[in-house]
């Protein structure tokens, strides 16, 4: 039974996912309640409620989507039929997020439909709480290899590029911390229509730190991914992963490079919009992307797995 259970994904990255979401989310909440609306983006209520609002969307958008993944590594630990169920459930609710009209950056207030995918997060963390009170926290994998400092060169690439929106959560400029002002565009006024007094990074969460997350966020769980052992599990939840890394990194690139660069004049082309999934051309990129690297992963896997089973 030991060794079976051993063989099962560890908790270690499951939690530091959720302890990272839960954070933001409490950042969100404060930074929503105590700015004025005029200074967010696209807010209209404020404070607890809009506070509450604002983080309930962000529980939708991008924790639902990310909780999708974390579904199904509890499947893959606990691995009993009414967690299957349940779990399936709950990625439904999360997977609603997506629905047109559910989060739109046009109105960032929280409206009816934002619960289901919350109740579908919330129903992930339930799980991952069982899962800790039936087994702990499992297999904890030792960092290093190439592939660990790879992801921890990755994700500090995205840490730094996301220094703005990371003081914006709290109600910060960039400007307003020594030495950061002449690195980043922050309170330079740039006026968009309907947004007159619209700064280059506006106060508040920003979808470019919604990228940062979700990229953090596969990073972490794909370290978790290896003792996935479904036939239909594992490729899916591979191309997930690989998904989720490609849209994270595309969504942070997009937003640093209009209000770092575009902002600040140094070019005046444009990345589009990659929040929403659509035909086109750069979304057919971001999944051609995820597709190469789930496929590279897992032709290094199967070699890994020959030498070892050599050996």
């Amino acid at each position: 039974m030991q060794a079976d259970h051993a063989s099962r994904p560890g908790l270690a990255e499951v939690l530091a996912v959720w302890a990272l979401f839960g954070l933001v989310a409490v950042e969100v909440l404060v930074a929503a309640a105590r700015v004025p609306t005029a200074e967010l983006y696209n807010v209209s209520e404020r404070g607890i409620v809009g506070g509450a609002g604002r983080a309930l969307v962000f529980v939708g958008y991008p924790t639902a989507f990310v909780a999708i993944a974390i579904l199904a590594l509890l499947v893959e630990r606990l691995r009993r039929r009414w967690v299957l169920v349940v779990a399936a459930g709950a990625a439904v609710l999360c997977a609603t997020v997506a629905w047109p009209g559910v989060v739109e950056q046009s109105d960032l207030d929280a409206k009816p439909a934002n619960a289901f995918a919350g109740i579908g997060a919330l129903i992930a963390v339930g799980l991952t709480v069982f899962a800790l009170a039936r087994g702990g926290i499992g297999v904890v994998r030792p960092f290093g290899g190439g592939w660990d400092i790879a992801r921890l060169a990755l994700a500090a690439v995205l840490l730094l590029a996301s220094i703005p929106w990371i003081l914006a959560d709290v109600g910060v400029k960039a400007e307003d911390v020594p030495g950061l002002g002449a690195l980043f565009m922050s309170g330079e006024v740039l006026p968009e229509p309907g947004h007159p007094d619209l700064i280059a990074v506006h106060l508040g969460h920003h979808h470019g730190m919604d990228g940062t997350l979700v990229a953090l966020a596969a990073l972490a769980l794909s370290r978790a991914f290896s003792c996935v052992r479904g036939r239909v599990m594992r490729p899916a939840l591979g191309f997930y992963l690989s998904l989720m890394l490609v849209y994270g990194l595309a969504n942070a690139l997009q937003d640093f490079w209009l209000e770092q660069l575009v902002k600040r004049g140094t070019t005046s082309h444009r990345i589009p919009t990659l929040t929403v999934p659509e035909a086109s051309p750069a979304w057919a990129a971001i999944v051609a992307a995820a597709l190469l690297i789930h496929f590279a992963a897992w032709r290094v896997g199967t070699v890994q797995n020959r030498q070892e089973g050599v050996a």
